[in-house]
C-alpha cells in the first residue's frame, strides 16, 4: 500500500470513520479499515489522533457539525416555544437518518464525561428557554426546562432508534407533555393566560405570525399583571 499523506489526511480519516459508523450503526469499527480506505498505516491516524478514542471524538465532532448544520438552515419563527417545538422535531429527524453518528453523540455513556461538541446544540436550547422565561413562559427555571426537554428529546430518540422505527405519535406526545410541564399549561402552576399563550403559539397559522406574536405579546402582559396582583 502506498501512504497518501497530504494536508486533507485528518479529515479523511475522519470521513472514512464516519462512513464505517455510518453503514453499521451501533457497530464496532476497525482502524486498520479506517487506514485502508485513506491509504494510510496506523501510525499515521495515531499521530493525528492518538488512539482510538481520539478518532471517535473526532467523529462526534463531525456529527454535531452536520447536526448543527442542518439546524442553521431552520427558520427562526420569532417565537422560543415554537422554535422548541420545531427544534425537538429537527433533533428526532437527525437521530432516525443518522443513528450511527447519533447513537456515538448521545447513546454511548461515560460516566462524569460529556463530549465537549454537545455543548453547542445545549447553548442554542438554553438561549430558547432563556427567552422564553424572559417572555414570561415558563413556569421552571430556564435551565431547569432546558435539561427537560433534552433528556426527553434524547429518550424518545433513541427508543425509535431501538426499535427501528420512527414513531411520530409517541415523539409528538412526548413533546408536548414537556411543553406542557414546563409551561404549566393546563396546570393550576400556569393558568388559563398561560394555556392560551401556548394554544396561540401552536396555531400560528391560523392568524399569522404577526398576528399570533402580537396575541402572546398582550396575553403574557395580562399573566404577568395578574401574577403580580
Amino acid at each position: 500500500m502506498t501512504e497518501r499523506v497530504g494536508s486533507d489526511t485528518r479529515e479523511r480519516l475522519i470521513t472514512a470513520a464516519a462512513d464505517l459508523i455510518a453503514a453499521s450503526p451501533g457497530e464496532d469499527f476497525s482502524l486498520r479499515a479506517v487506514c485502508d480506505a485513506v491509504g494510510v498505516k496506523m501510525p499515521t491516524l495515531y499521530h493525528f489522533f492518538g488512539s482510538k478514542q481520539g478518532l471517535i471524538d473526532a467523529v462526534i465532532e463531525h456529527g454535531f457539525d452536520l447536526y448543527l448544520g442542518e439546524k442553521a438552515s431552520m427558520e427562526n419563527s420569532g417565537d422560543p416555544i415554537q422554535d422548541i417545538r420545531a427544534g425537538w422535531d429537527a433533533h428526532v429527524a437527525f437521530g432516525l437518518e443518522n443513528p450511527g453518528f447519533y447513537t456515538l453523540m448521545y447513546g454511548k455513556v461515560r460516566p462524569g464525561y460529556s463530549p465537549a461538541a454537545q455543548s453547542r446544540p445545549s447553548e442554542i436550547l438554553r438561549g430558547l428557554t432563556a427567552e422564553a422565561a424572559k417572555q414570561g413562559r415558563l413556569v421552571v427555571p430556564s435551565e431547569q426546562a432546558a435539561a427537560h426537554i433534552l433528556a426527553a428529546n434524547i429518550g424518545v430518540t433513541l427508543r425509535q432508534i431501538i426499535l427501528a422505527q420512527a414513531d411520530q405519535e409517541l415523539s409528538r406526545a412526548m413533546r408536548e407533555a414537556t411543553i406542557a410541564a414546563i409551561t404549566g399549561t393546563g396546570t393550576s402552576r400556569g393558568g388559563p393566560l398561560a394555556a392560551a399563550i401556548e394554544v396561540a403559539a401552536a396555531n400560528a397559522d391560523v392568524l399569522g405570525p404577526s398576528e399570533t406574536q402580537l396575541l402572546i405579546e398582550w396575553l403574557s402582559r395580562l399573566n404577568r399583571s395578574s401574577s403580580i396582583s
